[in-house]
Order: structure tokens, then sequence, then C-alpha cells
């Protein structure tokens, strides 16, 4: 089987973590992702500063990412990375609760690779994060020359 790369989870509900950790731990996906509670943090573990600065260089195979999140919101986490060459090929998820039409527009707007919203159903919520953990973790491709050149420009 194909190695599985890094997920970054950035999520400030403890259940939502919970419950996504624990759908990824279906697929043996749980233990490659790294979770961040707000867009401070996500930002500082992409760049690898404060309390992110050990971790190897290189970037997760895809970002999971709360729009309602404390410090930074989703969006602005989103432009962030959209906006840095270093970071702009990242695949990420919008993975939140909100249907509305502005932030999903924004979303796009922005570069956002998918948006998800949140089911209330638990089985429906479980299954979205084990598609989405699959395809991104162990299938999508990233373009050539991405991943080593961002583990090049971390050091």
């Amino acid at each position: 089987m194909k190695k599985i790369k890094e997920i970054l989870l950035a999520e400030d509900d403890p259940n939502d973590i919970e419950l996504t950790l624990g759908a990824l731990n279906e697929y043996n996906l749980a233990n490659s992702v790294q979770v961040v509670h707000n867009g401070e943090e996500a930002i500082d573990y992409l760049h690898r500063r404060g309390s992110f600065q050990s971790i190897p260089p290189g970037n997760p195979a895809v970002v999971l990412l709360d729009l309602k999140m404390p410090k930074i919101n989703g969006l602005e986490v989103l432009r962030h990375i959209k906006s840095d060459a270093n970071l702009m090929y990242i695949p990420t998820v919008i993975l939140t609760s909100s249907h509305e039409e502005r932030d999903i527009v924004e979303s796009y707007k922005l570069g956002v690779n998918a948006y998800v919203v949140k089911p209330v159903d638990f089985k429906q919520f479980v299954r979205a994060v084990k598609e989405l953990g699959m395809f991104w973790a162990l299938f999508n491709e990233p373009p050539p020359g991405c991943i080593k050149k961002s583990a090049m420009s971390a050091k």
C-alpha cells in the first residue's frame, strides 16, 4: 500500500476533532493527522514557527479547515495558503457547518479544492471524512516538484 502522507486538521471544536479522528482511524489515517485548534496555529504549523519549529520539512497532503475558528478564521487561513508560493498547491478542504452562500462563494474564489458541509448525521459525517482522507492522503498526486520545493524552502 502507498505511504500515508500527513493531514493537517484545523478545528476548534473538540467533538468535531474526535469525530474526524475516529472516521480517519477506520482507514488507519488518524496516526498521520496533526491537529491545530485555531487559524494562527494552522499558519504557524505550515511555516514551522513557534511550537512547530521542530517538525520535519514538507507540506501536508491536505489541510482540512474549519471556517469558524478563533484568532484567525478559516477563510483568512485559506487566503494565506493560496497566496503563498510555497503553500498554494496544498489541497485545502473546507470542512464546516456553514451553509452560508457567501462562505461557499468566497472559499472557491480563494481557491479551495473542496467545500464539505458537516452533516448533522453521524454516519454521514464519518463517511464524508473517511472518503476525504482516503482520497487526499492516499490517492491524490500533487504537482511535480511541489513537495520537494516546499520541503527545501522550510530549511
